[in-house]
């Protein structure tokens, strides 16, 4: 528990509410974007993995920070040259070596819709073969947490890491500790990608699925939007070393994971043009006499203003003073929210007064039985 210690101990954290306010500005924002016009998925971030004087895992043949490049440049231009009206940012576009805190800031900096990572594999099985896309969580497995510390090592490449990431020693298994208090807000975003990911490896490039997982990485770490590790196969084995350093297999890489942001896109963006549709004034034929409705209606509706894995103190500052914010738990979310109403107008007007605050609240609806349900659900309720 060295770790632990030496963590809350820093100088530069003065209490552990310190330390908590930080936490919370990172991980507790909310979830969806509904403020204005449909959300529309612009600007990417592409991080080719390692670069400059770390090399990364290394096969017979190659380096896993060109085999990484390679693929991360063909992954933009198919984006560019398929879907007009992307940024495309890069953290690297050349042979140089990018802190790994800088990376999350590049994509925190420019407002990323979309962060992805891409690696090599490397293990002391040369059998081993196949992908897998990881989201940033808690490791499941001793499989996962070495994949983790084996990219995390980049930061001893650093000067002055220890101090840069608070102590933290990427060979540790103590230092994992720390994930346990993070819960990335988008963590269900990046795992809806992740699938999308590994399941255009799988049809596309007929890869060996690995798998979505879960694991520790700092470059994750920080980054506020949806943000995915890709790692494209293992140069430890020889065989798919040869297709990895191959242009075609390059291309078939790269394609699937073009694919799987082109399917992305299109499902973030359908189901935001959804909702906008639903929330955008609705006529009198679609929702009856709704001025009337009483505290017996079967359904609330109410303004959420962030969601979490792990439950926020209402009265924290992260609620900018707002007062009477109320925490709902659905499934093994925790949402909160502020304000009530059968009347859905009177939320959205309310969602208005507070858009300085929170610009990216959003409405939902909520069953007597304390089941949340989709709007369009509600609103057939209130019709009934």
């Amino acid at each position: 528990m060295y770790f632990v210690d030496k963590f809350f101990k820093q100088k530069q954290y003065h209490s552990l509410n310190s330390l908590f306010t930080i936490l919370f500005f990172f991980l507790f924002s909310v979830t969806y974007s509904q403020n204005g016009e449909p959300y529309s998925l612009t600007t990417i971030v592409i991080d080719p993995g390692h670069g400059g004087l770390d090399d990364g895992t290394s096969g017979k043949q190659s380096k896993e920070k060109d085999v990484a490049l390679a693929i991360s440049l063909k992954v933009g231009n198919l984006i560019k040259e398929n879907i007009p009206g992307i940024h495309i940012i890069y953290t690297r576009d050349s042979d140089v070596f990018i802190p790994l805190n800088e990376r999350a800031d590049i994509a925190n900096r420019n407002n990323a819709d979309l962060f992805m990572s891409i690696h090599c594999n490397g293990n002391d099985n040369t059998n081993a073969s196949g992908t897998e896309t990881y989201a940033m969580g808690l490791h499941k497995s001793e499989g996962n947490l070495e994949v983790a510390k084996k990219e995390n090592s980049a930061i001893l490449y650093e000067e002055d890491y220890s101090t840069k990431y608070e102590g933290f020693d990427p060979n540790s298994s103590e230092s994992y500790i720390i994930f346990t208090f993070l819960q990335n807000t988008f963590l269900q975003q990046s795992l809806n990608y992740a699938s999308f990911v590994q399941d255009q490896f799988e049809t596309r490039a007929q890869r060996k699925n690995r798998g979505v997982k879960q694991a520790g990485f700092l470059v994750l770490w920080k980054t506020t939007m949806p943000s995915v590790l890709i790692e494209v196969g293992f140069l430890t084995n020889p065989k798919e070393e040869l297709f990895l350093i191959s242009n075609d297999g390059q291309d078939y890489i790269a394609s699937a994971i073009y694919r799987a942001f082109k399917d992305y896109k299109k499902a973030i963006e359908d189901k935001s043009q959804f909702a906008k549709k639903v929330e955008n004034p609705i006529s009198t034929n679609e929702i009856k006499n709704q001025e009337t409705i009483s505290d017996d209606s079967p359904v609330h509706f109410k303004v959420q203003v962030a969601s979490a894995k792990n439950p926020i103190d209402t009265t924290s500052d992260y609620f900018k003073g707002l007062k009477g914010i109320e925490e709902i738990k659905i499934d093994t979310i925790y949402k909160y929210t502020i304000g009530t109403s059968s009347n859905y107008y009177d939320m959205v007007e309310f969602k208005k007064s507070i858009g300085d605050k929170f610009p990216d609240a959003f409405i939902i609806a909520i069953e007597k039985n304390g089941k949340q349900i989709p709007l369009s659900d509600a609103f057939r309720l209130l019709n009934n």
